[in-house]
């Protein structure tokens, strides 16, 4: 050891989004705070997901919006420039150094110890720090893991010598490949897709089951596939990889069919897996590699005493980088309640107990059109025994869409509880509607009576005039 054990009040293992939410809300309330990380503060939100994702994303919608509008779009006929675009996706990711995470983990009074963090026993980390050593580090109150998740990747023999991309490799490349082949229909998968072919690839996307984004309502990927063999993309369905060979700079790819593909690159986006391989999860009763379960303060219910948090992707409540902050602000809050023997359901600020990672979950796809949703589907609103009403509505019909455009497609679609007469999910799909979403979150969340939204009045000409129009649809 490199020294005698570091006492703090709370000990978060990971420096992501999750991790620096949590440990702000306890050193906030005065709590002594460490945060241990293995790669960059920030997370893989920063540096590999939704921050460069999104920065390779944006131009292709601006392009997009541009595209549809008559005295514009000859303007923005060429293709984009993919040196610029990386560039800025460069900048997003401040080029991969976390020189400003660590400058605000400092600012807010949070210790960082770098190098990787495990349990070894009740409220005990250890962490191997990158040069060759270890520093033990003791939680008087707590310990949070916010490891989050890894890319899954098929059991593929001889997979590792072909290199295939990841999310990450897809969120960093630092050039365009002339071909691509995207295994998943997913939300990665759909956003990488249409990313790349935008930037000069030729994409081919490989679906194993029968259509895109299968957790969302079927017309969201109905329409996300539209639009990607508009742009030049081929979409499959019903197919899997069995193979997969690098010869040379190409990767040959069997299929279950009998078909054979070849590309610059292959991409598997089939899912995540829990990052918690390594972190000691054994020393205390806990099953390496598995997901951690926790109740609504995302405190692990398989461990005694109740020191044992895990907050983000780890606990599988709900994969997205907002539910993690989430989730970390009110196990941040649930821990420093503890701590001083306040109740957790009833703090002066406000509840600690975590409520909207079960049924108001919001997420937009940022592709074109984007497609934005929150709260159950119709078909998870049925099987849940819901007596519903499902309502939809063109959007191309709404003034403020024609504003896009004379080519503007797009669908709106609300899940109504005709027994308690509140909604109970809300999809739209179309250019523009990811700034819809909070509305629909704040009115499926506060559970807000249908006949209150009436008095909810939309400003005219924007597209947020469709909440007027699903009232009326639903009105008859």
């Amino acid at each position: 050891m490199n020294d005698a054990p570091r006492p703090y009040d709370v000990v978060v293992i990971g420096a992501g989004p999750v991790g620096e939410n949590l440990a702000d809300r306890t050193r906030a309330a005065g709590l002594s705070t460490v945060i241990v990380e293995s790669e960059l503060a920030g997370g893989e939100c920063s540096y590999w997901a939704c921050m460069p994702s999104k920065a390779l994303l944006r131009p292709v919608i601006a392009r997009a919006d541009a595209r549809r509008l008559p005295g514009l779009a000859g303007a923005v006929a060429g293709p984009l420039d993919s040196e610029q675009v990386l560039a800025r996706r460069d900048e997003f990711t401040s080029h991969w150094k976390d020189d400003g995470q660590v400058a605000w983990l400092e600012s807010a009074g949070i210790d960082l110890v770098r190098g990787r963090g495990r349990l070894d026993g009740p409220r005990q980390v250890v962490v191997d720090t990158p040069d060759g050593g270890t520093v033990r580090l003791t939680a008087r109150h707590a310990v949070a893991v916010c490891t989050g998740t890894t890319a899954a990747l098929p059991d593929l023999p001889g997979l590792a010598d072909v290199e295939p991309w990841t999310s990450r490799e897809a969120t960093s490349a630092k050039k365009v490949p002339e071909s691509l082949v995207v295994v998943g229909g997913g939300v990665v998968a759909v956003e990488m897709a249409t990313a790349w072919q935008a930037l000069g690839a030729r994409v081919t996307v490989l679906v194993r089951g029968g259509g895109l984004l299968a957790r969302m309502e079927p017309f969201a990927g109905e329409l996300a596939a539209d639009a990607l063999r508009e742009a030049g993309a081929e979409v499959r369905f019903g197919v899997s990889v069995t193979s997969a060979v690098r010869e040379g700079r190409q990767v040959r790819v069997g299929l279950d069919d009998g078909g054979e593909l070849s590309a610059d690159e292959i991409l598997f986006a089939v899912g995540r897996d829990p990052h918690t391989g390594g972190i000691g999860l054994d020393t205390v009763g806990l099953t390496p590699g598995g997901w951690l379960e926790v109740d609504d303060t995302c405190r692990v219910t398989a461990v005694a005493d109740g020191w044992l948090y895990a907050a983000g992707d780890v606990n599988h409540r709900a994969l997205l980088t907002h539910q993690g902050k989430y989730q970390g602000r009110m196990a941040g809050a649930a821990i420093a309640a503890r701590a001083k023997g306040e109740p957790v359901d009833d703090a002066p600020w406000g509840s600690c107990v975590a409520t909207a990672d079960h049924a108001a979950v919001p997420q937009v796809v940022f592709t074109d059109p984007e497609i934005a949703s929150v709260g159950l589907t119709a078909a998870e609103a049925e099987r849940s025994g819901a007596r519903v009403r499902v309502v939809d509505y063109d959007l191309a019909q709404v003034s403020g869409a024609s504003l896009y455009g004379d080519s503007y497609r797009g669908r709106a679609r609300m899940v109504v509880d005709l027994d308690r007469q509140v909604l109970l999910g809300v999809t739209f799909v179309g250019p523009g509607v990811g700034e819809l979403l909070h509305s629909a979150t704040v009115a499926v969340a506060g559970e807000v009576p249908v006949a209150r939204l009436w008095h909810a009045v939309p400003a005219y000409p924007t597209i947020s005039e469709v909440w007027l129009r699903l009232l009326e649809t639903l009105r008859g």
